[in-house]
């Protein structure tokens, strides 16, 4: 946890994107790490979980890091949590709070109340288009013999 919160800090000192750091763990030895990328990278999805996911995968050579677990400096956003299960990662340590990081203006309660909401009241309307020609790439999907289950 140290470590994640000693990337957070640096992360503030070189201005490289939010107060954040995580890193992941396999057999007590750290995998990868991230800090958040955000404004360094234009990129909205760097948030330092999903930045040490990527490097502990590309470190290891695999997409299921059942046999890991992540720290991170503060507790996840529902994008990073989401990744965190889709990591396969079996326990995941954090330091600050969700309220901690709301304080610093870093606040997810907007995110979590729009997922509670039916789609139709939801501030990014969505609309379905095409369903029938994409549900034929599942069925190809089903048959193929080249999947790789994830």
């Amino acid at each position: 946890m140290q470590e994640a919160i000693k990337l957070a800090l640096i992360n503030v000192d070189i201005a490289n994107g939010g107060p954040f750091g995580a890193v992941v763990v396999k057999d007590g030895v750290i995998v990868g790490k991230g800090q958040n990328e955000v404004t360094a990278k234009n990129d909205p999805t760097a948030h330092a979980e999903i930045v040490a996911i990527r490097d502990a995968c590309q470190n290891l050579g695999t997409f299921d890091l059942s046999d890991c677990q992540l720290y991170a400096s503060c507790e996840p956003c529902p994008m990073c949590l989401g990744s965190i299960y889709w990591a396969n990662i079996k326990k995941l340590y954090y330091a600050a709070t969700k309220d901690d990081a709301a304080k610093a203006d870093f606040s997810d309660a907007h995110i979590y109340k729009e997922f509670a909401l039916p789609k139709e009241e939801r501030s990014i309307p969505s609309a379905q288009l095409l369903r029938e020609e994409s549900v034929k790439v599942f069925d190809k999907w089903i048959s193929s013999e080249k999947k790789v289950h994830y």
